[in-house]
């Protein structure tokens, strides 16, 4: 029972939780805003998306060893802050649950893990270091306005490195929090304690909703979020089936629609943080940390709104610098696994980069453009000697 309350398996859980609220609640909160939604129903969405996320993190990773993290769908959350705006709510969730069937019948099918069996290990490790470069570089640029903050915290982490230490990101995260606190860095009277109510409003169906919501949600969904996330798992050695992910991540959506929960999805960035080094070395025991995360995902959605302010509290160059720090051995080692073979590099640079440049089209993001584009140069230079 000790091996389960590890203290890196809870930091790794901690921080990814951290870092998926801090860099997306606020989206979340636009969107449910554009659907007409009041602070009672933004609880209830707040509500629906932490008790959905909580459960397929736990219940996935438990039950496959893996560390399966899920999240709700930031640029989805995106689209849905634009093109829900005059739409009835009742519409809106109708458009939701249209999305989460298309989801469920991909998870049926298989067709997501026939896709994802033809793209190399090479490319999936160049679009997950594209992906998180932003966040290695986070932990820099805010120097310019907390330069001791950061700087102490960087200390405290290569000291932490220096003696290999288990614990080095809790300690690290623990510096940054004394130092902001003792500061006045830290704004307290922002947090407020508020418990959500789920609030049930009964779906419309519109073919009207369903096209100009349902399917580019779906699609921005599936491209942006659930691909890189089938990367994040193949870029670290995870061979977990990815349909029934899914497929359980659209059913999941089906329940909770009704309450708020927009669409469910694989994480990628915070799914990083549970895989890397730091949540465990031995990695058939990094599942525990994606336990963890969705323990703090039920409780950040049971508090709903209460949890949102305490995390704008916090200064926001700490929550840059403790993210992009905690994912610095992954990008490290995606980096090493996108190179490695010269006969490939060609085409796994360009995905970095096209994913690293935040190139959208179509409303897409770059990571699916950039593995795109990485496959055509595969398949143009095969064997770059």
């Amino acid at each position: 029972m000790g091996s389960f309350f590890g203290l890196s398996h809870i930091s790794a859980g901690f921080i990814a939780v951290l870092v998926g609220y801090t860099s997306s609640a606020a989206i979340v909160f636009q969107a449910a805003t554009a659907a007409g939604a009041g602070a009672a129903h933004i609880s209830s969405w707040l509500l629906a998306l932490g008790f959905g996320m909580g459960v397929t993190c736990i219940g996935l990773s438990l039950y496959y060893r893996s560390p399966v993290l899920t999240a709700w769908s930031t640029p989805g959350a995106a689209l849905l802050a634009s093109a829900l705006v005059g739409l009835p709510m009742s519409e809106a969730i109708g458009a939701f649950i249209f999305a989460s069937a298309l989801l469920t019948i991909c998870g049926a099918t298989g067709w997501v893990e026939a896709l994802m069996s033809h793209v190399p290990k090479t490319l999936a490790a160049a679009m997950l270091a594209g992906v998180l470069l932003r966040f290695g570089l986070g932990v820099f640029s805010s120097m310019h306005s907390r330069l001791l903050l950061v700087a102490l915290m960087l200390l405290i982490y290569f000291a932490g490195r220096r003696f290999n230490s288990r614990y080095t990101i809790p300690l690290t995260f623990l510096s940054g929090l004394i130092w902001a606190a003792v500061n006045g860095m830290i704004r307290f009277d922002a947090v407020v304690l508020t418990f959500a109510q789920p609030i049930f409003t009964a779906p419309t169906f519109t073919l009207s909703a369903a096209i100009g919501v349902g399917i580019p949600l779906f699609i921005v969904t599936m491209a942006s979020q659930n691909i890189p996330g089938i990367a994040v798992l193949r870029a670290n050695g995870y061979k977990t089936p990815v349909s029934p992910l899914i497929g359980w991540t659209g059913l999941t959506g089906l329940v909770l629609a009704p309450f708020g929960g927009f669409q469910f999805n694989l994480a990628a960035i915070t799914a990083a943080i549970c895989m890397s080094p730091e949540a465990d070395i031995n990695p058939d025991r990094r599942y525990l940390a994606a336990v963890w995360a969705g323990i703090f995902y039920l409780i950040t959605g049971l508090l709903g709104a209460t949890v949102a302010s305490m995390f704008t509290a916090l200064p926001k160059e700490l929550v840059a610098a403790i993210a992009g720090i905690a994912l610095l051995g992954t990008i490290g080692s995606s980096l090493t696994g996108a190179l490695h073979d010269e006969r490939g590099r060609d085409a796994a640079l360009i995905t970095f980069l096209v994913t690293a440049s935040g190139l959208t089209l179509g409303g897409i993001g770059s990571a699916f453009w950039g593995l795109l584009i990485g496959l055509a140069v595969l398949k143009i230079i095969p064997h770059r000697k």
